[in-house]
């Protein structure tokens, strides 16, 4: 069953930003920042990182949610790890459990893509709900309130093999800079919250 939204918003335009640019890491965390902002009235944080451990290319997702847990984030639920992924097989009941458990929750979702040859190596973020495996013909249940993808890899032909032959480092790289951008807007959304909550 789709979600139903709880909160009115004012779109924001799609975001894309090349990892290897100087300043992606804070260009990123601001545009995170921002959009988090924009979903103001939510009552948790949840990450919900898709993708497995047996593709390189697919590994993107649980990559950042490792990455993200080991920075021990106060006030945020993270879903899709390494040791725990969120793939096709158990998507629709992970997706179950967070509704049930986090039913006023921000979602968002992360993923891995693919893309043209130009958009290699770019972070995208976007309004409204991830359709996993939409890539590689898969129908697979929606997820996000809003989402990021990592472009991976090139698309159009022979997508799981394009998957599974992606170089580890860029999908690394561009899971490390998603992660720390997560953390610190997370971090400082929620400590703004703090500081006006005390305010009165």
């Amino acid at each position: 069953m789709k979600r139903k939204p709880f909160f009115q918003v004012h779109p924001i335009s799609p975001f894309k930003v090349d990892y290897s640019q100087d300043t992606a890491s804070e260009v990123l965390t601001a545009h995170l920042y921002k959009r988090i902002v924009n979903y103001g009235a939510f009552q948790e944080l949840v990450i919900f990182c898709i993708g497995t451990d047996r593709s390189t290319g697919d590994s993107l997702g649980p990559l950042v949610g490792s990455q993200l847990q080991k920075m021990y984030p106060t006030g945020v639920h993270v879903y899709g790890t390494i040791d725990e992924p969120v793939h096709a097989v158990n998507l629709a009941e992970t997706i179950e459990k967070v509704e049930t458990k986090h039913p006023k929750s921000l979602i968002i979702a992360v993923d891995a893509c693919l893309g043209q040859f130009t958009s290699v190596g770019h972070i995208q973020v976007a309004d409204g709900p991830l359709k996993p495996g939409a890539g590689v013909k898969k129908e697979l249940p929606e997820i996000g309130t809003f989402h990021i993808t990592g472009i991976v890899n090139i698309g159009g032909f022979m997508e799981y093999f394009v998957l599974q032959n992606t170089r580890l480092s860029i999908v690394m790289k561009m899971a490390d800079m998603i992660a720390h951008s997560l953390f610190h807007s997370t971090n400082l959304y929620l400590r703004d919250q703090r500081k006006s909550s005390t305010a009165f």
